[in-house]
């Protein structure tokens, strides 16, 4: 981000203006006589500052506590970012997986419609070549158990692979969870 060289730039232009502030005080008060120190034993301020660039180099390296606190402002704003960042990459991959596996699911079914719709017209054909009841009844027996157990076996098989999804989908989230989690432990 461009944010570091900003804040480099506004403290330069800040111990600027704050060097001709005080310039502009101790020349204001010492105008008369040039060679009266402040109250500090210094020259006035107008000489050290546009004059002496050891001075100005001198304060360009003291120590602002609002520089460091407009530091760590910018530090925790950028990891609300990035963090922030990671949740949306994460809720992504999430509902991507979870449509991919809708989608999957969705054949599945479609698969097992089909082939039951299948069986069940081999079924129909076949009571228009029987001879008797007794093998009518028989062939729509077995229709009826073989559907009932295929319905069994992949209602059990799309549950699981419904079970399945729902964990893969939900990882993504969860691991940004626990790292939130982690990352607030260190911080409190």
């Amino acid at each position: 981000m461009a944010v570091k060289p900003k804040i480099a730039a506004a403290e330069t232009a800040a111990k600027d203006l704050v060097i001709e502030a005080q310039a502009e005080r101790i020349a204001g008060s010492t105008a008369a006589d040039p060679a009266v120190t402040t109250d500090q034993g210094h020259k006035p301020a107008a000489q050290v500052a546009f004059v002496n660039p050891a001075a100005r180099a001198a304060f360009a390296k003291m120590e602002f506590p609002m520089k460091d606190q407009m530091d760590k402002a910018v530090n925790v704003a950028q990891d609300f970012v990035s963090f922030g960042q990671g949740n949306v990459e994460a809720l992504v991959k999430s509902s991507q997986i979870w449509a991919a596996g809708l989608q999957d699911l969705s054949k599945q079914f479609a698969a097992t419609a089909q082939a039951q719709m299948d069986e069940t017209m081999g079924v129909f054909k076949a009571l228009a070549g029987v001879k008797s009841v007794k093998d009518a009844v028989d062939l729509h027996t077995n229709l009826a158990r073989s559907a009932m157990e295929k319905t069994v076996a992949e209602a059990g098989r799309l549950t699981d692979a419904s079970f399945k999804l729902a964990e893969q989908a939900a990882a993504p989230l969860m691991a940004r969870l626990t790292l939130a989690v982690d990352q607030f432990a260190k911080t409190a």
